[in-house]
């Protein structure tokens, strides 16, 4: 069984930045991909950016260049490191492990709230 704790989630003005984590139990981490997710008021949950296990990253278009995700596998913890927030990116963020054996197995953090001040 995986459990998955976020944190780093709080209040920032327009520009500012915030760095989130999570910190993941069990012992398949390292051998998983680890995604960031949010879903804000009304809408429906989209992938913000993911990080496999050998460091290949993908990030949604209206983040790139401002979101970088990273990894350290010693302290199964993946990162968001989030900079030049608008308020568009308020949203509640959820942390996602995807590991495949026969198939797909997916876990959820319990997620954070990011609100960005205009």
């Amino acid at each position: 069984q995986v459990q998955l704790v976020e944190s780093g989630g709080g209040l920032v003005e327009a520009g500012g930045s915030l760095r989130l984590s999570c910190v993941a139990s069990g012992s398949i981490f390292s051998r998983s991909t680890m995604g960031w997710y949010r879903q804000a008021p009304g809408k429906e949950r989209e992938l913000v950016a993911a990080i496999t296990s050998g460091g290949e990253t993908n990030y949604a278009d209206s983040v790139k260049g401002r979101f970088t995700i990273s990894r350290d596998n010693p302290k199964k913890t993946v990162y968001l490191q989030m900079n030049s927030l608008k308020f568009e990116d308020t949203a509640i963020y959820y942390c996602n492990l995807d590991f495949m054996a026969l198939r797909s197995i997916n876990y959820w953090g319990q997620g954070t709230q990011v609100t960005v001040s205009s």
